[in-house]
């Protein structure tokens, strides 16, 4: 893509804002359903997801409809200028189809078939869930599709989780045997099989991973795990069946998760398969802002690299799809946002490549699971709560960034996050069980690029290489040979690429590579990992490097050179004075090697010199103390620069060069005040 070029990703030509609205629930009170329009225009929302949990509402009975009330929502909304996200129903059965048609309830690893009752927990192999939702999905289509309000499909709700009926183990055998080439040896082969007497004879033996019997098969966990990707989204094509057929002007998405403690991808899934099946990515965001366990600006650090995640996956805006204005229900300590978080995280959203600030709820649920969680309109429906003026503050400031929408930003720097890889490396039966930590590893050499407003693209390994002067792999277990020989292209082309300790070791079936690290990495890199060693939580040892000493912890990696550079050593422990970092001349480019799990001022300095090396930069100078984030977004004219203060103290920041208040339209150079939580969104002319 050009570099500034523009990619509407919906038709609409503004920041979409508003949310979940549950008109469903509360058919019997008119008067309220009224009264939220009103509320709608007094909070700046445009754009409302509706219907993502109505399956009840829209067919009560088998066969038996109503769509009246949906029908009035559509024009209600429209009447007064709000666009409509319709949401298909799959997410959450009525209790009729699980009565009916018992086939349709997961079962558990355990194969204990599951009760009806939750949400997300039905069989995606079910020939009937699959006809019983493409159904209804095409009686929307036929009623909405052209209607003007519509303005994008939200295909079920935060796909995840698994089933092991026996439909699904007919559907994994099937899986496997075209994987395999209806080979049964290349199955046993690749899963080393012969390891405990595990030998498969027939296929009708093969059963998914259970905690009642096999799943000490590293090989076929992974590729259990391959399938229910493969299956879900099979199950999400048969669902937009319609929707392609009856609707292919309008876009296609379905939320994306992240786990909110650590705040690293959903795992459950591998999102990069299933980006390629959606018109546009979209997640939601719920981290614990305020806990107790990290700074405000350590989570947004966290927060910053999810959105570069999603938004890399198609190199476009995302949107997101949920948020809280205030509180959630479901965190162990359901903090409120400060005042002022909720406007700081939501311009952090539209910093990072979101076009949408919506929310979950619009109305607060009356009973139930999420009846005290967050939303736009509380139970006593007042407008001068700090929420809901908040809510409307950020809505104000949204009408004013119309020119952000569709904007994307370049980025020089790539890291590559790989979620086989997560999910083979905490399969392994080696290192430590609380310290792998792959996702997070990331985070730590994320950090300095965000400390340093350089902007960051986080890519998978399908993507582009190429694009980039640097590229970082950390932690890369899993790799198949043909990442291996593009990584060593990229270098050999000119590019920087960095890896650290355990990288390398298995190949895509969770097998060891033969005869010690695989030949191209040992030329690339100019050196051979000869052993791991990891380290008790309390165990230290620290690495000499530039003059300076830094603490090392939980890996250290004994290292043979070959052509490469040694650039820091070990000062502890058996392997004290041998290599510990190194860099190695390849083609045009260089590889560097980190042995150990150093600390972030390590990952500062070392990235420091690759910056100033490889001429990295932000898009706009402002300097700025810890906790001060710049991000940019870049339009054909201009350049939109989020300078966001995510500390709990004044921080003065000097802007290098001449920038225009987005919303004062006030002139700014040189050193401004940012408050607590304060924002100043600028326009760099170019």
């Amino acid at each position: 893509m050009p570099k500034y070029e523009r990619t509407y990703i919906t038709q609409a030509n503004f920041i979409l804002h508003g949310g979940d609205y549950n008109p469903d629930q509360w058919l019997d009170r008119p008067d309220l359903l009224q009264a939220d329009l009103e509320l709608m225009k007094l909070s700046h929302t445009n754009t409302f997801t509706i219907g993502v949990f109505a399956w009840s509402a829209l067919e009560p009975e088998e066969g038996v409809y109503r769509f009246e009330w949906l029908d009035k929502v559509f024009d209600d909304i429209y009447r007064i200028g709000g666009r409509v996200i319709l949401a298909t129903p799959s997410g959450a059965r009525p209790a009729w189809l699980s009565q009916k048609y018992p086939e349709v309830l997961r079962v558990n690893a355990a194969r204990v078939r599951q009760l009806h009752g939750g949400r997300h927990n039905h069989c995606f192999t079910s020939s009937v869930y699959r006809e019983k939702t493409q159904h209804i999905n095409r009686l929307l289509a036929e009623r909405y599709g052209d209607h003007p309000a519509l303005l994008m499909w939200h295909v079920s709700n935060e796909y995840g989780g698994e089933c092991h009926c026996n439909l699904c183990q007919e559907a994994f055998r099937e899986w496997l045997k075209n994987r395999y080439n209806h080979d049964l040896d290349a199955l046993n082969a690749a899963w080393w099989t012969s390891f405990w007497s595990h030998t498969y004879t027939d296929w009708s033996q093969i059963e998914s991973p259970s905690p009642i019997g096999e799943h000490t098969i590293h090989g076929l966990n992974l590729d259990w795990k391959r399938f229910v990707t493969d299956q879900t989204i099979s199950f999400f094509e048969n669902e937009i069946v319609p929707l392609r057929e009856l609707t292919p002007h309008i876009p296609i998405t379905t939320n994306f998760m992240a786990d909110t403690h650590d705040l690293i991808p959903f795992q459950g899934l591998d999102y990069s398969k299933f980006a390629k099946h959606l018109d546009v990515i979209s997640w939601d965001a719920y981290p614990a802002w305020h806990n107790d366990w990290e700074s405000t600006a350590d989570l947004a650090m966290k927060v910053g690299f999810i959105n570069d995640l999603y938004r890399s996956l198609k190199q476009q805006p995302f949107l997101l799809m949920e948020c809280t204005p205030s509180l959630v229900n479901w965190h162990k300590v359901n903090k409120a946002k400060r005042p002022g978080m909720h406007f700081l995280s939501s311009m952090q959203m539209i910093a990072h490549g979101s076009d949408s600030i919506l929310y979950f709820q619009w109305r607060k649920s009356r009973g139930a699971f999420e009846k005290l969680h967050g939303a736009v309109v509380d139970h006593d429906n007042r407008t001068d709560n700090r929420v809901f003026q908040e809510v409307s503050k950020v809505g104000k400031a949204l009408e004013k960034m119309s020119g952000i929408v569709g904007t994307n930003r370049s980025a020089e720097v790539a890291i590559l996050y790989d979620w086989e890889n997560n999910w083979a490396l905490n399969d392994a039966q080696g290192f430590a069980t609380e310290t792998k930590r792959y996702p997070q590893t990331l985070v730590q050499h994320y950090r300095p690029f965000w400390e340093r407003d350089i902007p960051v693209d986080v890519i998978t390994k399908e993507q582009d290489f190429s694009r980039y002067k640097l590229l970082i792999a950390p932690m890369l277990y899993l790799v198949s040979e043909e990442t291996i020989a593009r990584l060593k292209q990229f270098v050999g082309s000119g590019g920087t690429l960095v890896m650290t300790y355990i990288s390398g070791m298995v190949n895509e079936c969770d097998l060891a590579y033969l005869g010690g690290w695989h030949p191209d990495l040992r030329k690339t890199f100019g050196i051979e990992p000869i052993e791991t060693d990891t380290l008790y939580p309390r165990d230290r040892n620290s690495v000499h490097y530039r003059g300076q000493s830094y603490e090392l912890k939980d890996y250290a990696t004994v290292i043979k050179v070959y052509t490469a550079t040694v650039e820091g050593v070990y000062e502890d422990d058996f392997y004290a004075g041998t290599p510990a970092v190194t860099s190695n001349q390849y083609g045009k480019g260089q590889a560097y090697y980190i042995g150990g799990r150093l600390e972030d001022q390590f990952h500062r300095d070392f990235y420091q010199e690759l910056m100033e090396k490889l001429d990295l930069r932000p898009v706009l100078f402002v300097k700025h103390g810890k906790g001060v984030s710049v991000q940019a977004r870049q339009a054909p004219e201009c350049d939109y620069v989020f300078i966001m203060n995510f500390t709990e103290e004044k921080q003065a920041v000097v802007v290098e060069e001449k920038v225009k208040d987005l919303f004062t339209g006030e002139e700014i150079e040189g050193e401004i005040t940012l408050g607590k939580y304060e924002v100043r969104v600028v326009e760099k002319r170019r």
